[in-house]
């Protein structure tokens, strides 16, 4: 089954600098989570813009055949660790569709706030 987009686009990002809670669970967070229901593994490339510097990129992750899989983004490293409390956009491009689902735990107060949003595709 082919469902999803290869080209994916998350215009809103933003880890939250601190948290209020246990770690790992309440850590203020970004994620996505990547839904690959073709019968190939997706190979998956991760860009980050911002509007100051340079792109950093591309993160590779792979989503084996027919699994989903869950990213956070805080715990990136190569090429570099994404930094917290800092603006930023991303671009995720698959060799083959996906679907692609964005999530912010925002922990920084009692109560914690959760989004989640459909990525936008072409």
């Amino acid at each position: 089954m082919h469902i999803g987009k290869k080209v994916w686009a998350i215009a809103e990002g933003y880890i939250p600098g601190w948290s209020n809670g246990p770690d790992p669970e309440m850590t203020s967070h970004e994620s996505i989570c990547i839904l690959n229901a073709s019968e190939e593994d997706a190979h998956v490339k991760l860009t980050i813009f911002y509007s100051d510097r340079d792109p950093i990129g591309p993160y590779e992750i792979t989503v084996h055949a027919r699994r989903t899989k869950h990213i956070r983004l805080n715990d990136l490293t190569n090429p570099q660790p994404i930094p917290a409390a800092k603006e930023y956009s991303s671009l995720i491009v698959s060799d083959v569709p996906i679907v692609v689902q964005h999530t912010r735990l925002d922990s920084r107060q009692d109560a914690n706030a959760l989004i989640s949003t459909i990525a936008y595709s072409e």
